[in-house]
């Protein structure tokens, strides 16, 4: 079966993305066509990169950083929650994506984002990023505002339009996660 890793992107005290990734698992665990995890950050507490290699060259030294490149490569494709901080993403998810390289290749990505605008200037920065690591960025986006999908900026509350734009992100990333499985398996 086609596996998807939800991954939390903020490991901030009373963060937001804690809500929003629980609302996209809770959607995406009600369908059959793939697998879904919630992959919180918080459980994988990574340094600034300290990894003496780049990581393109799959020669990992610390512990840390193979458990990580473990789970990262369990999955066919990802849906990454991303709060916006500073018009970009936040650093540690940034950082989390810099440690990996070939785990990431070949696989699909899908972006549910929050903040002042909704967090489209941080999903920009991330699909830049996405490119450079060979995974198929998908073109549907939920982007949740703090002034409207959230009650006194801290309680989501997400209106339909926004259940129906996610199920049709994970459409999305599912079927281009399993048309992307003969070139994972030909990298194999």
């Amino acid at each position: 079966m086609t596996e998807i890793g939800i991954i939390l992107g903020s490991t901030r005290p009373n963060r937001n993305g804690e809500q929003v990734a629980k609302w996209v698992y809770d959607i995406a665990s009600q369908r059959s066509d793939a697998g879904f995890e919630l992959v919180d950050l918080r459980d994988y507490p990574l340094p600034h990169l300290d990894e003496p290699l780049p990581p393109s060259m799959g020669q990992y030294q610390g512990e840390h950083t193979k458990k990580w490149a473990e789970k990262i490569a369990s999955f066919d494709g990802f849906v990454f929650v991303t709060p916006e901080y500073n018009h970009s993403t936040s650093g540690v998810l940034k950082n989390a994506i810099d440690y990996l390289y070939t785990e990431w290749n070949n696989k699909a990505a899908g972006f549910v984002s929050y903040g002042g605008v909704g967090g489209a200037r941080a999903v920009e920065h991330l699909r830049l990023v996405a490119g450079e690591l060979q995974m198929a960025d998908v073109r549907q986006q939920v982007a949740l505002s703090l002034m409207t999908e959230f009650e006194n900026f801290s309680v989501l509350k997400p209106g339909e339009y926004n259940v129906r734009a996610l199920d049709t992100l994970l459409d999305q990333v599912v079927a281009w996660s399993q048309a992307l499985a003969p070139l994972r398996t030909a990298a194999a």
